[in-house]
């Protein structure tokens, strides 16, 4: 199970920082609510209140382009921009994630089979990974890259290039 309090470090150094970016309503306070929400869905024990939360992390998702079903990611994700992030339910996410935006994990169209990412990927922004594919710990993926093949080497940073897919 995910600890909220550990990923609520991630957005904010002190209570004080969170409160300061709440009553400003930065973008940092509703990125983190929506995670909160999310974290409440996945481990609600019961029906109605695991309903109350995904309704209320779709409602918030709506309005920042977030679309992260229950059970995906695993603890430690940061998302860094609101904005055009889509998740297949199907996908599996190691520990601390990273999304910068604009981003798509999902399938490849033909069947419902989705990617399965180690710990510790940094995702650029506009980066899409797309398939039954498998990608490695340590992982840094381009602003751009369009990624189709498993990359199996861990540590690797690969690279987006206009016109060219991975």
């Amino acid at each position: 199970m995910t600890n909220i309090r550990s990923e609520k470090k991630l957005y904010f150094d002190s209570n004080v920082q969170y409160i300061k970016r709440k009553v400003t309503r930065e973008h940092e306070y509703y990125i983190w609510k929506f995670q909160y929400y999310l974290r409440k869905e996945e481990s609600a024990s019961n029906i109605l209140v695991q309903l109350w939360y995904r309704r209320k992390k779709n409602i918030l998702g709506t309005k920042l382009g977030f679309m992260i079903p229950a059970g995906v990611f695993d603890s430690g994700l940061h998302i860094w921009h609101y904005g055009g992030i889509i998740v297949n339910g199907y996908a599996k996410v190691g520990k601390n994630c990273i999304l910068h935006g604009d981003n798509c994990i999902g399938n490849n169209g033909m069947t419902l089979a989705a990617p399965k990412i180690g710990d510790n990927v940094d995702i650029g922004v506009g980066a899409k990974i797309i398939g039954d594919i498998t990608i490695a710990d340590n992982v840094k993926i381009g602003a751009g890259a369009v990624i189709v093949k498993s990359i199996t080497t861990p540590g690797v940073t690969v690279i987006g290039i206009p016109g060219r897919v991975i």
